[in-house]
């Protein structure tokens, strides 16, 4: 029997698979949305913490859950509002809107002293923040082993004007456009919206994508109101008890406002709103009959930008790039290896272990959400895992 273009038979072994992560005591909970054809399937088991209130509140789709990196492709929407009206222009230096920015430097050697350094070759353009070729992200490496990995963890988490000013006084690792560089680029583009808006960061995300598109619960704060559907985060395996640590409970970091909006990975969300958000994408912008963003946009957004050189990246999940590009704010399947997405993918994860993607090609929208830190590494088998659960239940 199928329903929405999946065999409800083969779906159960999606359900299992995630019943076992709960039982394991891997996570409390874990959620999964899969929308086709219309129509809606959802598999969730457990509840949203181990302990306290919330291990007796069942996951669902309006559980509020720390986005972590699938916060960078609604920045990338929200910047692209800003070019359809003219606002921004995806070639122009972002040297008017950030000065800190203008006249940038370039280390002589990646790895080499922060003092050692040529002038940039180009500006930065708005282009580059959107795929993350500005020339600076981040650098894997032990403490004290390379300087300008160190100097970039120390920006911490300043208010908007002076993280950019500490930011632009270091030299960057690349030169601009020369090669994809994580993160840092998302954080940049939220001071940037900010500043073109004339709005903090968050108002102009509410204003352009998340009243639009109804993402109620989408923002860098939990309300108190709704502090008691926040999923508790947990870390490692304490040592001593042998189970999770909690890394950010309900009155935790996002129960008080952020010092910095960031646009690389600070949003709460929802499955209800993150669907909302994906579904506007595969509908080639529109929601509801209402278009939010022009269907060029999407196509440029989820398109591959990068050049082989570009893709060179070394310590970023090794082989990566030997199959993704990236588009705007995103991955982007370019071969599949696989069962799960087809070329022409499109999506990204996050650091709590939450992951969405796209594939047009199947008219499926695929989102994942639990919270457990560092499990966004799409290459650890328990992904594989869950993408070939859901892929082999399509059926039409």
């Amino acid at each position: 029997m199928a329903a929405g273009g999946f065999s409800t038979t083969r779906l159960v072994r999606l359900r299992e698979l995630l019943e076992r992560h709960v039982e394991s005591g891997f996570v409390p909970g874990v959620l999964v949305v899969l929308a086709r054809h219309g129509e809606v399937h959802i598999e969730a088991t457990g509840t949203l913490a181990f302990e306290g209130a919330g291990s007796q509140t069942p996951m669902a789709t309006d559980t509020i859950c720390r986005l972590g990196s699938m916060t960078k492709p609604i920045v990338a929407a929200c910047a692209m509002t800003l070019v359809e009206d003219c606002t921004l222009r995806l070639d122009d230096p972002v040297d008017d809107l950030l000065p800190e920015l203008a006249n940038m430097t370039v280390l002589a050697d990646p790895d080499g002293p922060l003092d050692a350094a040529v002038p940039a070759e180009r500006p930065i353009m708005v282009r580059d923040l959107l795929t993350y070729t500005l020339g600076t992200g981040v650098v894997p490496a032990e403490p004290g082993t390379v300087p300008i990995a160190d100097a970039l963890d120390t920006l911490g988490a300043q208010p908007p004007d002076e993280w950019i000013r500490r930011l632009g006084a270091l030299p960057l690792v690349h030169q601009p456009g020369e090669r994809w560089m994580y993160d840092v680029a998302a954080n940049v583009t939220s001071v940037l919206i900010a500043r073109a808006t004339g709005r903090s960061f968050g108002d102009a995300l509410r204003e352009r994508i998340c009243d639009p598109l109804g993402m109620k619960d989408t923002a860098f704060t939990v309300s108190d109101a709704s502090i008691g559907r926040l999923a508790t985060a947990y870390e490692r395996d304490d040592a001593a008890s042998g189970r999770p640590a909690v890394d950010d409970g309900p009155d935790g970091r996002w129960s008080r406002p952020r010092v910095f909006e960031s646009g690389g990975g600070g949003l709460v969300s929802t499955a209800d709103d993150y669907l909302a958000f994906a579904s506007t994408l595969l509908a080639g912008g529109t929601h509801h009959g209402e278009r939010v963003l022009s269907r060029p946009s999407v196509t440029l957004m989820t398109s591959d930008h990068l050049t082989p050189a570009q893709r060179a990246v070394s310590g970023f999940w090794p082989g990566y790039f030997d199959h993704m590009g990236w588009g705007f704010g995103m991955s982007v399947h370019t071969r599949r290896t696989r069962l799960g997405p087809s070329v022409g993918s499109y999506g990204w994860p996050g650091f709590y272990g939450t992951a969405w993607y796209n594939d047009p090609a199947e008219q499926l929208t695929a989102i994942v959400l639990m919270q457990r830190a560092h499990m966004g590494n799409q290459t650890l088998p328990m992904w594989n895992d869950i993408w070939t659960t859901v892929y082999q239940a399509i059926d039409d």
